[in-house]
């Protein structure tokens, strides 16, 4: 196992970036063939070192000898959205990102062979490279999501935080229907026709954004999704994400 760090310019961003990426053994070693690819994605306070140094995630994948390369984005408070007012943060993680993965590894490009996964605004993130993309994710994982950005801002009207809000998705009373809003986007591809990415959904039962989970998890139901859902109790921790992890590669298909 290797625990990569790379930095480089983002022509989309233009500035400085990094990722992390765990390379798995048999990679290592150049005893397997083409990689598949989990996005793992941080939340709002988090960047790119997050997830190995709050989780055992790189232990997880080691003992388990899964032929997985795990990217660990660094995407900043941007909750992965091309900003009303601000750079095109979903291009760079749903474009740039896999183009320079894709020249430093050898990992397969095939929709079977590709997912995403994250925690809170990482969850966000994953549910929408999934649901806006689904010829090239087969499945997405959110963990303690925040699958609804808009009920989320309006939370913190009259603070600093609401204006962010609305300086990443613009005026909130355009974001429902939009290429942002999870609902739409799962209603929208489930009337189209095309494949759909398998669903892996989690919540603690104390956590903030519970009832907005239950309200998604609700939706993706009636629309027949394939999803996998679970809740417990637990609040929006790194104890909760790190067991949930193991059970989002255990689901993934990664035998």
């Amino acid at each position: 196992m290797a625990l990569m760090h790379l930095d480089f310019k983002s022509d989309i961003l233009k500035m400085a970036m990094s990722m992390d990426v765990i390379l798995p053994e048999r990679a290592a070693l150049k005893k397997t063939g083409k990689m598949k690819v989990l996005y793992l994605l941080h939340g709002m306070s988090d960047d790119h070192t997050i997830w190995q140094r709050r989780t055992s995630v790189e232990r997880y994948i080691t003992v388990n000898n899964y032929n997985i390369l795990t990217v660990m984005p660094n995407a900043h408070r941007s909750f992965y959205t091309d900003m009303s007012e601000g750079a095109d943060y979903w291009r760079y993680v749903s474009e740039e990102i896999p183009g320079i993965i894709k020249t430093y590894f050898n990992i397969s490009t095939k929709r079977e062979d590709t997912f995403a996964a994250g925690l809170s605004m990482g969850g966000y993130g994953a549910m929408k490279l999934a649901l806006r993309l689904p010829h090239k994710f087969a499945a997405g994982a959110s963990l303690s999501g925040a699958v609804d950005p808009e009920r989320f801002g309006r939370s913190f009207e009259g603070t600093e935080t609401a204006l962010e809000f609305r300086r990443t998705f613009g005026d909130l009373d355009n974001f429902s229907g939009s290429e942002n809003d999870l609902f739409h986007l799962s209603s929208t591809l489930a009337k189209s026709g095309k494949p759909r990415p398998s669903i892996f959904q989690c919540c603690g039962t104390e956590d903030f954004l519970y009832a907005d989970n239950i309200k998604f998890k609700k939706h993706l139901k009636k629309l027949k999704f394939d999803l996998h859902y679970e809740e417990g109790p637990g609040t929006h921790e790194w104890g909760y994400w790190d067991k949930q992890i193991q059970k989002v590669l255990q689901w993934l298909p990664l035998s």
